[in-house]
């Protein structure tokens, strides 16, 4: 090679590197848009091919969109199911591996479709007046079942006099007299009850099964004769008081007649017929009136007889349960550390881990979710999540431990951006001595010889857990400087029941101590400094901010998003309003005012001198909009520096569309960057 060739080609090479280090910038707001993630992996029966749910983000449309996409299991052959340009969601294998049955939406609502394999072709197989959900398919595959809202009139306590022609009236009142009657993220519940229904797989006039005025929720499973459903509900005359109760229960497809296979004072949920048809798996929990429990699993022959309970000395909860071909042991999926994970258990109770980094289908922070599915001879397909990316598809057999991730759906944007490391951080509580996890996001470019600010981001639930999984939030708060910490503190999931059950009756408690426990340990390391700190979260996030900021006065800014303020007034106009008595604090907020005030924020306000933002959904129904205006107005009327930002239409899930999620962490930045640390 001649001396200039060699010269150029030097420069060209150096050249196209510092262009990769210059595109090689921090995750950004309009990224969010750009992201994919899988869900709803279904492997086929014979393990070749997986259907999934591709999800991503609509710029235009404000919202998520997702289209049914197969793949070969060995990451081959990737292409979409249908090519409708339409929401598609529930896929379902058929028996013989032939057809997938979905959900997806016409112009005439949402409605049942089939696509045959092989060929392509899709067919609509139903005309609803509603929407279905839970579709699964009977053994010989010549039956689809679905459940379905059958609406009811609405109460009506006067009859209103005639308008005259042309007049303009106000709407008629809505009137009520059930105790659940609303629901965050939808509103006012049409009146009815949802029931089962089987059509023919090839279309037809759906016929329905079950009857009276309960509600019979989830995806029916078929007996393995064909002749029935088994389901999990409640038919008790008194069921709508008994919310936490569930029983499981047969229905015949031909006389639709009921049997309860079970009677347990808690529920009884989830179950799976086994592929022999002999028994049935589910999970249990028997009632002890507390704010947690962990789940157990459970085995009864298919008549109800025989009950037993497999791993009973796992203190994890656990659900989505798949039995093995075989039929000699069960599938299931549970939190362990902040991380999701698939187990197996042989009838014998002999269990070991199948998959680990469940999840990454909750797009904006760091919780838990994910689910998987198991083929005939074993292989299981899932989403598969870490810290730097979200769900993808993932593939692993249970007779073998490495998992084959098969889809890359964020490379061509995370692989181009330097995103915060996240490692994680094990500490003593100051309380008790316990061990408390937790993770902590260094910034790009993070010099460990200053300290930077430190933002504490605190999980909602308070039953529930982070972990590290990707999250776009945490990335934009790392992004603009700031060191994250996300702690579980006790209450939080994955831990055991001892653990999760500490706030019974103590909430917020000790909670508090932990998370500042954390805080210590990362000032005293030399992470942050101690006029370098801010506190955010969402929920019971927000509580434990308002609590927080109610105790001390350590941090510079706060941002308190969808808080509880005030236990009586939250308990008896959320919408699961009837859900918290004695589980939370002993009897109703009338019989016990003091300990209902005593564990509300708004018993603190006035120790509050932090410049704290309040943030709400102008639609939640959750944690309604009048808890966070109590702070608000609480603090405007103490002087304390404070802005009240409502997000227009919003519900509890107040960073649901991607505008949303943008704005939410453009505002919390905005208001931290007020007070800053240096």
């Amino acid at each position: 090679m001649k001396l200039p060739v060699l010269i150029c080609s030097v420069f060209l090479l150096l050249l196209s590197v510092f262009a990769l280090a210059d595109d090689m910038r921090p995750f950004e707001r309009m990224d969010v848009f750009e992201l994919e993630w899988v869900s709803s992996p279904k492997v086929s029966p014979d393990g070749r091919r997986v259907v999934y749910v591709r999800n991503s983000m609509d710029i235009m449309s404000d919202g998520k969109a997702s289209r049914l996409w197969l793949i070969n299991s060995d990451g081959s052959g990737n292409t979409p199911l249908t090519g409708r340009d339409t929401n598609e969601s529930n896929p379902a294998w058929s028996p013989d591996g032939l057809r997938i049955a979905f959900t997806s939406k016409s112009d005439a609502g949402t409605e049942v479709y089939v696509v045959w394999v092989e060929t392509g072709k899709a067919a609509r197989l139903t005309q609803l007046n509603r929407s279905p959900k839970g579709i699964s398919w009977s053994p010989d595959g010549t039956q689809i079942a679905f459940s379905m809202l059958v609406p009811e009139d609405p109460v009506v306590l006067v009859t209103a006099p005639e308008k005259p022609d042309d007049a303009e009236w106000s709407d008629k009142p809505r009137v009520t007299t059930r105790l659940k009657f609303e629901r965050d993220g939808s509103g006012y519940i049409e009146p009815g009850y949802e029931h089962f229904f089987v059509i023919s797989a090839m279309g037809g006039t759906p016929r329905q099964v079950t009857s009276g005025d309960f509600k019979h929720t989830g995806t029916p499973q078929w007996s393995r004769d064909g002749d029935s459903l088994i389901f999990s509900g409640n038919r008790n005359d008194d069921w709508e008081y008994e919310f936490r109760n569930s029983e499981i229960y047969s229905v015949s497809i031909k006389t639709g007649e009921f049997t309860a296979l079970t009677d347990r004072n808690g529920p009884d949920a989830e179950p799976v017929v086994s592929p022999d048809g002999r028994q049935i798996a589910y999970w249990s929990i028997d009632d002890k009136v507390q704010t947690y429990q962990v789940s157990k699993l459970q085995i009864m022959n298919a008549d109800g007889s025989g009950k037993r309970e497999l791993l009973s000395d796992f203190d994890r909860s656990i659900s989505s349960l798949v039995w093995s071909r075989d039929s000699n042991g069960v599938y299931y999926q549970y939190d362990d550390h902040g991380d999701t994970k698939v187990g197996f258990t042989s009838l014998a109770g002999k269990s070991r881990v199948i998959a680990t980094n469940l999840g990454g289908t909750t797009i904006g922070r760091p919780y838990g979710g994910g689910s998987f599915s198991v083929s005939d001879n074993g292989t299981v397909a899932y989403t598969h999540v870490t810290p730097y990316r979200p769900g993808e598809l993932a593939i692993v057999d249970r007779r073998r431990a490495d998992a084959e991730v098969i889809t890359s759906f964020n490379s061509d944007l995370l692989d181009w951006r330097t995103l915060g490391k996240v490692e994680e951080l094990w500490y003593k509580s100051s309380v008790d001595g316990r061990d408390i996890q937790g993770w902590v996001v260094l910034p790009p470019g993070h010099d460990a010889a200053n300290p930077y600010p430190l933002l504490v981001e605190n999980h909602g639930g308070p039953i529930s857990n982070y972990g590290p999984r990707f999250s776009p939030e945490v990335q934009l708060y790392a992004a603009a400087g700031y060191v994250v910490f996300y702690p579980n503190p006790r209450g939080s999931t994955s831990y055991g029941e001892e653990f999760g059950n500490l706030l019974y009756h103590d909430y917020p408690g000790n909670d508090y101590q932990d998370v500042m426990d954390g805080v210590d340990v990362l000032i005293e390391s030399g992470v942050t400094a101690e006029d370098r700190l801010y506190v955010t979260g969402g929920s019971a996030g927000g509580i434990m901010t308002a609590w927080i900021i109610g105790k001390n006065e350590r941090f510079r800014a706060a941002a308190v998003v969808k808080p509880v303020m005030n236990w009586i007034s939250k308990t008896l106009t959320a919408d699961n309003y009837f859900q918290y008595a004695n589980y939370r604090y002993p009897g109703q907020p009338w019989e016990n005012i003091e300990t209902y005030m005593k564990y509300s924020p708004v018993s603190l306000v006035g120790n509050i001198e932090t410049p704290t933002m309040v943030m709400v959904g102008t639609a939640d129904l959750r944690t309604p909009i009048s808890e966070s205006k109590q702070l608000y107005s609480a603090l405007k009327i103490r002087g304390i520096d404070t802005v009240l930002v409502e997000v227009p239409d919003a519900p509890h899930n107040i960073s649901g569309r991607p505008s949303q999620l943008i704005t939410k962490i453009d505002h919390i930045l905005a208001w931290f960057a007020k007070y800053p640390s240096e």
